[in-house]
């Protein structure tokens, strides 16, 4: 029985895609979610960040805008206009704030903008939950 519980458990564990090349934060992000009962899975730049959507169909997706190859606006458009994709939850999580990358994040169909300076790793468990 207690198996049966905890397969259950792993089968419900929500997925999510961090697309950051800051790979400290990657990993401070990593063990945060994964102690948080989350499910991980981490690319370091735009182009493998949307294969592993495609691959990995994430229940949420953290997406950084200073990417490598495809910046995260790029990225953020192609997951939008993925009809597999379109309906994934997408956070950005940044450091390039104002209102004209959060205009442009909002345009581009973004759940949540959020400045990285302005949270801690239990705050960001905190917003994923809220859109989960």
């Amino acid at each position: 029985m207690e198996n049966q519980t905890q397969n259950q458990s792993s089968a419900q564990k929500k997925k999510i895609l961090f697309i950051e090349d800051d790979k400290i934060f990657q990993r401070i992000i990593k063990e945060t979610l994964t102690e948080n009962d989350f499910g991980y899975v981490g690319a370091y730049d735009g182009d493998s960040g949307l294969k592993l959507a495609e691959e990995e169909s994430p229940d949420l997706i953290l997406l950084d805008i200073l990417l490598p190859n495809k910046n995260g606006f790029e990225v953020l458009y192609e997951l939008k206009a993925s009809p597999r994709l379109k309906s994934t939850p997408v956070i950005i999580l940044s450091n390039l704030d104002g209102a004209q990358n959060r205009n442009k994040a909002e345009d581009l169909g973004v759940t949540k903008f959020l400045n990285k300076t302005d949270y801690l790793p239990d705050d960001i468990i905190e917003e994923i939950k809220q859109v989960l």
